[in-house]
């Protein structure tokens, strides 16, 4: 299992070189970059932090799978597998609708043309010359000149089962956001049609806030996880506290969460003491995961901090 840390899309892009440096220096394995729009771009960033790095690996979560061409999405992947081999992981996912919307991009079909685009942007890094005409993607003759002698898997930035299911079949992982606890990472899997341990990778977006008194830790993170079970995030509504829990958020906001028993916040993040961190990790782990980021705070400073307590965590479970 790897542990890392994201790096947030409101972030300054000029931060990125010392942010991805500290990460490297703290001893974590990788740095996630999170492509919204329209905030920072994601393949940018990602080759800056390669090329700033000497083992950290970079992951790109998410890029939509309409935003760009497949071949010209196939042409960056394989630019960075060059830049930094081994070190990049991409994943590509459908865009929030209503973005695709604003940037005339929006498809009738997201699940089809997720499938299209991952299943052709695979072949592609394989090496393969690819002529496709499909729904939603059309290519004619295209190959690359300089495929990656080792591709990386490419994982689907997916929630909902029907998506879960495509990437089972098409894309070598999936990327989770956060939110995500052992009892949807394991119903993931199964939407998926993979077992832990099949070669399936399974990054996660993990949120974090360890604190001496776990109700401080609790509170740190209460209005975002409000926000969460009030959206509905299909990584809380499986779990079988989630309509208790809706309950409370409606009639009390953020404060209901302050008491949410240990074992309620183990199925949502890396949340109270640092012995519930561990807790949570390890039962990520043992649920399928292969890479947990913590997601980031509101701001940069928060982010500085958190790379060293992400480091003091890995610490504590590799038994240091």
């Amino acid at each position: 299992m790897a542990l890392g840390v994201c790096f947030d899309r409101t972030f300054p892009a000029s931060t990125v070189v010392e942010h991805a440096r500290t990460v490297e220096a703290a001893g974590l394995d990788e740095l996630w970059f999170i492509e919204d729009c329209f905030f920072t771009a994601g393949i940018s960033l990602a080759a800056t932090a390669l090329a700033s790095t000497e083992r950290l690996t970079v992951g790109l979560g998410v890029m939509p799978a309409v935003a760009r061409n497949p071949a010209i999405t196939a042409m960056e992947i394989a630019t960075l597998c060059d830049l930094a081999p081994g070190r990049f992981v991409p994943g590509i996912g459908h865009g929030v609708q209503e973005w695709m919307a604003q940037m005339g991009a929006r498809t009738p079909s997201p699940l089809t043309t997720l499938d299209e685009t991952i299943s052709t942007v695979t072949r592609l890094l394989a090496g393969e010359e690819v002529s496709y005409s499909g729904r939603e993607v059309s290519l004619d003759r295209v190959r690359l000149d300089r495929p990656p002698v080792d591709p990386p898997p490419i994982l689907a930035g997916v929630q909902q089962p029907k998506s879960l299911a495509l990437a089972g079949r098409v894309a070598g992982g999936v990327v989770l956001a956060e939110g995500v606890g052992p009892t949807y990472l394991r119903r993931a899997l199964a939407h998926a049609g993979r077992e832990a341990g099949d070669g399936f990778q399974v990054a996660t977006f993990t949120l974090l806030s360890i604190a001496d008194d776990p109700r401080e830790a609790a509170a740190n993170v209460a209005p975002f996880v409000a926000g969460l079970v009030v959206e509905r995030r299909p990584a809380l509504t499986v779990l079988p506290f989630f309509d208790e829990l809706l309950a409370d958020v409606t009639a009390r906001g953020a404060d209901a969460l302050v008491d949410l028993p240990a074992e309620h916040w183990l199925e949502i993040g890396a949340i109270g003491t640092i012995d519930d961190a561990v807790t949570h990790v390890e039962a990520l782990t043992a649920a399928g995961a292969t890479s947990i980021n913590v997601f980031p705070g509101p701001d940069l400073d928060l982010a500085r901090e958190q790379i060293a307590t992400v480091a003091r965590l890995r610490s504590r479970l590799l038994g240091d």
